[in-house]
């Protein structure tokens, strides 16, 4: 029973940590709930910029009624001291907590099991593990670039049935309909940056911006993939995918085209695929994706793992992730 307390309430974490996801970085993007008495005293996530910290914001909320509360957070609170505010695990022993159900364990060398000793030296209960899964892949930016030192890479395609994502003469506005354009916004607004290659640049004149209501202070950093090196005011160069090292952020979205996917394809820098099919055959068109580096059918197979569909107006959407015998680049 208590089980299925504990993993009802860190489905709330999860949720509010998503929040502020393609804002917090360098700081992960982690969610907090306090519960004390079956209710729900206070509630934080991480905020953009990376502070205030989640549990600093719950327990902020909570006040006097933290005390003899469970929190529930999405990872290890942190351990280390900043100029930018406490460590986490102070505040929640200061705070009078009872006990702390954490998903996982935080990785940076500053805190790594040291917030959960201190949390436990204080007398107070700690559970590690719940949600463990559905935390990696909320805060997937934060742990790729602890891991890789490189943000977490989307990649974005809408193509027709038969694989297009344009006519024979370059026409592609608009292959999916008005749902999917909306829920390709709505992950623009969760990127830090945005990446194009020169051709989609010099065809399309893409905005890259996010024009949904309410959301278009999200837009993401706009990103050029060109060996020549210029761009025009307020756009990143790059000259290779394994540059994107250098970039601040922890998610990026590759948006196009048919190159640019190959590129970051073959360089193993995809972690996850939105793959967005609109129910028309163009035929003879420009295909998806150009050469990826695959030299036999069979290393295909196993790369990518479905983890969600739906249907979006009469389009349908498609979300891979990596697989575990897929090959990963560090990007450094």
């Amino acid at each position: 029973m208590l089980r299925d307390e504990d993993a009802r309430w860190m489905d709330v974490a999860l949720a509010l940590s998503g929040r502020t996801r393609g804002r917090t970085a360098p700081n992960p993007n982690v969610g907090c709930v306090l519960v004390a008495g079956g209710r729900v005293v206070g509630r934080g996530w991480t905020q953009a910029g990376g502070r205030p910290h989640a549990e600093a914001m719950a327990l902020a909320e909570a006040g006097d009624g933290a005390c003899g509360a469970t929190a529930y957070v999405t990872l290890e609170p942190c351990a280390h001291r900043s100029p930018r505010g406490p460590a986490c695990s102070d505040l929640l022993v200061a705070s009078g907590i009872a006990r702390v159900v954490a998903a996982i364990e935080d990785p940076d060398p500053r805190t790594a099991g040291q917030g959960f000793a201190r949390l436990r030296d204080a007398g107070i209960a700690v559970t590690v593990g719940t949600g463990a899964d559905a935390a990696r892949r909320a805060m997937a930016g934060f742990l790729t670039r602890q891991a890789l030192g490189r943000p977490v890479v989307t990649l974005k395609l809408a193509t027709s049935l038969d694989g297009c994502i344009a006519r024979a003469d370059g026409e592609s506005r608009w292959i999916t309909g008005a749902e999917s354009r909306a829920h390709a916004h709505l992950e623009r607004a969760r990127h830090d940056a945005i990446l194009v290659g020169r051709g989609t640049f010099a065809t399309d004149a893409p905005r890259l911006d996010v024009r949904l209501p309410g959301l278009e202070a999200r837009s993401p950093a706009r990103v050029l993939l060109s060996a020549t090196g210029s761009a025009p005011d307020g756009w990143t160069v790059l000259a290779a995918p394994e540059a994107i090292a250098t970039l601040p952020g922890d998610h990026l979205l590759v948006e196009g085209g048919a190159r640019t996917a190959a590129a970051f394809l073959r360089a193993g820098l995809v972690d996850r695929l939105l793959l967005y099919r609109a129910p028309i055959l163009i035929g003879g068109g420009v295909p998806a994706l150009g050469d990826i580096g695959l030299h036999r059918l069979a290393e295909a197979h196993g790369r990518w793992q479905m983890v969600d569909a739906r249907a979006l107006g009469s389009d349908r959407l498609e979300v891979y992730e990596r697989g575990p015998c897929s090959p990963v680049s560090s990007a450094i």
